[in-house]
């Protein structure tokens, strides 16, 4: 087939990355991506969960340069012979099998290949889905380029190719099947390989006006494609209710890889617009590593389809001060190194601004060692600032621009920086009648030194100081001013002075005390704004409350010690009345059980006794009520069993003795 169209739509993540219009620099895959491939897909084993999974670790470590064939070779072979021999095999795992197979060079017999054709072809005659036509129709592509003696052709090339297409819409995506109404973007680049599939595989003319018209569909998609602010573009579904939601990586992978197998297979080219491919590459070079391994195939994947060539700069900050060189550096977007080429500096302008360039074109030396491109003195005329430089790529061998793509020129933002001289500081109090100096003092604000000054609402206060840059220009910061009085809500007092300065650009920035001034100021007017009331912490409320401190009675005035010895013996006369009282009486223990048992319970009963009026006298020294109670019931329940028995052995014993 034609191959003369590739220069249309190949360039899609080509060296549009250093395209004329690029104001940002992306910088090539480097060692990262691969460090991060072999934590991706790491085998098991040495062999994968899915043979899907093992082509797409695979092709990712073709891309990379990883030569990790030797260690899943074995196991991995074993399933895809297995899974070719199979005649159970659905089309997606002969699909990837055949993929892999590919890569590996399995040892796969022309007789297996045959059985495998002949059953994809009736498949894809009796076909009813977008996927089954796109694996079956692409395993057929596959066997064709793997064993070229096997018959794939398709006789109804052009009635398959009428049914893929009767699944689009108008505005470019597809169907996945005619019973399905809801159309996908990721299904119009699973639809374009298909068609180009059928297109390598017909065995008669498909209609070239179809192919036109498909063209025409190509551009329609072009126009729902997502864009961000920076003019990054992808594509993105808008289906909800798919039963595999695709990412907009895999979308915009699957459009790509649809593309461009459908621009290697046909003739004339698809005008795509410039800014929308420069969208597409921005897309796929600002992504960065992908946490995934399905979204890192999908990346390295769709930058594979050819070999641009990326220009980026180690930095984009340099100093005039310590006289930084400028240093470019140009490989190919997957980090390999570019082939021998010269880097020019076309020009260079402020920006913002479209003045004449500041420099004349010139040549960057080239340095073997780095394999990067510098120039080792800025011009004169670059002073601090913002400026954007303007790179040309030419290619020694012009034989190589037929592989390597340098696009145009590429315009990067870069900072000029240094020191500024702070020169002639100092502050002075005006009278705001007619401007004379009341009060002027001059400033050192390199050093720690501060000043004093008083003024009124009155006057005015004057700060001046010079800047110059490293090449002696005058150099004008970002400034700020305020209205004195308002600002201080009428409140006289001492305030400090601080100054503040600083800029993008400017190395010595600082912010620093300069001294005091003692404002003497008006009233407020009555409907002058008041004082800001001071922020509240929205979590204080969950802080430590204040310690609440109670503040009892003064107790009243207690009686000497002796009169409260007095009064206690008086309280014992009558305990000693009663011991007396009982001796008087000629009380006896004659009652008093003798046996063993009964005397055991009288004893406990009298001990009782002598607690409980033992826990009245703790009570009145120390115990509170609640634990006096809890003690107290104890000591009752006690007390009633003992006390039961002991009374129920003398009320026996006294029956006994009437009945004798």
């Amino acid at each position: 087939m034609a191959t003369g169209n590739l220069g249309g739509f190949l360039v899609l993540i080509l060296a549009v990355s250093i395209c004329h219009a690029a104001a940002s620099v992306f910088h090539p895959i480097s060692d990262s991506h691969r460090s991060a491939a072999a934590e991706l897909f790491a085998p098991v084993d040495g062999s994968f969960g899915s043979l899907e999974e093992a082509y797409e670790a695979l092709r990712s470590f073709e891309v990379l340069g990883i030569n990790k064939k030797s260690d899943i070779r074995t196991a991995t072979c074993q399933s895809v012979v297995e899974k070719l021999r199979s005649s159970s095999s659905a089309p997606k795992d002969l699909f990837y099998a055949l993929k892999v197979n590919g890569i590996l060079e399995c040892e796969v017999t022309n007789e297996v290949f045959e059985g495998i054709a002949s059953r994809l072809k009736t498949n894809v005659n009796g076909a009813s889905s977008l996927l089954e036509l796109y694996y079956s129709i692409g395993s057929l592509v596959l066997i064709k380029d793997q064993s070229p003696e096997v018959d794939v052709l398709l006789a109804d090339a052009g009635g398959i190719f009428h049914s893929i297409k009767s699944l689009s819409q108008s505005d470019g995506r597809w169907r996945f099947s005619s019973d399905n109404p809801e159309a996908s973007t990721y299904a119009a680049g699973l639809a374009l390989e298909a068609l180009s599939g059928v297109i390598v595989l017909e065995s008669s003319e498909v209609d070239q006006s179809k192919i036109g018209t498909l063209k025409s569909d190509i551009l329609k998609l072009f126009d729902s494609i997502e864009k961000y602010d920076d003019g990054t573009i992808y594509f993105d579904e808008k289906v909800v209710d798919l039963r595999e939601h695709q990412s907009p990586l895999s979308t915009t992978a699957s459009v790509i890889r649809g593309l461009t197998a459908f621009a290697t297979v046909t003739s004339g080219n698809i005008k795509i617009p410039g800014d929308k491919i420069l969208g597409l590459a921005k897309f796929f070079l600002g992504i960065g590593i992908p946490g995934n391994a399905k979204d890192f195939f999908n990346q390295i994947d769709s930058l594979a389809v050819s070999i641009p060539l990326v220009l980026s700069l180690p930095a984009t900050v340099l100093s005039l001060t310590k006289k930084d060189l400028l240093q470019v550096k140009v490989n190919t977007v997957l980090g390999s190194s570019a082939p021998p080429l010269t880097v020019k500096l076309v020009k260079a302008f402020s920006s913002g601004s479209k003045a004449a360039s500041k420099i004349a074109s010139q040549e960057l030396k080239f340095d073997k060692e780095s394999g990067s491109h510098f120039l080792d003195v800025l011009p004169e005329s670059i002073d601090i600032g913002s400026y954007t430089f303007v790179f040309e790529v030419v290619l020694h061998d012009s034989e190589e621009e037929n592989v390597y793509a340098t696009g145009g020129s590429t315009q990067v933002q870069i900072f000029i920086t240094g020191v500024i001289k702070i020169e002639n500081a100092e502050i002075a109090v005006l009278d705001s009648d007619i401007g004379s100096i009341e009060t002027q003092k001059k400033l050192n604000l390199a050093g720690g030194s501060t000043v004093s000054l008083s003024a009124n609402h009155l006057q005015k206060l004057r700060l001046s100081f010079q800047l110059t840059t490293p090449s002696g220009h005058a150099f004008k910061p970002h400034q700020d001013f305020l209205g004195l009085v308002e600002k201080f809500f009428y409140l006289s007092g001492s305030y400090d002075i601080q100054l503040t300065v600083g800029d993008a650009v400017m190395e010595n920035s600082f912010l620093r005390a300069i001294g005091q001034i003692d404002l003497d100021l008006p009233e407020a007017p009555e409907k002058a704004s008041r004082p800001p009331s001071p922020a509240v912490d929205p979590y204080s409320k969950y802080g430590p409350k204040a310690e609440i401190t109670h503040i009892f009675r003064v107790p009243e005035k207690r009686p000497s010690q002796e009169l409260s010895l007095v009064f206690l013996g008086l309280v014992l006369l009558p305990l000693i009345g009663f011991f007396i009282g009982l001796l008087r009486l000629g009380v006896n223990l004659k009652n008093f059980p003798t046996s063993a048992v009964p005397a055991t319970f009288g004893i406990l009963f009298h001990v009782g006794i002598a607690a409980v009026l033992l826990l009245y006298v703790l009570f009145w020294l120390k115990l509170d009520l609640f634990t006096t109670l809890k003690t107290l019931g104890l000591l009752g329940a006690f007390l009633l069993f003992v006390g039961h028995r002991i009374l129920s052995h003398l009320a026996s014993s006294s029956s006994k003795l009437k009945s004798a």
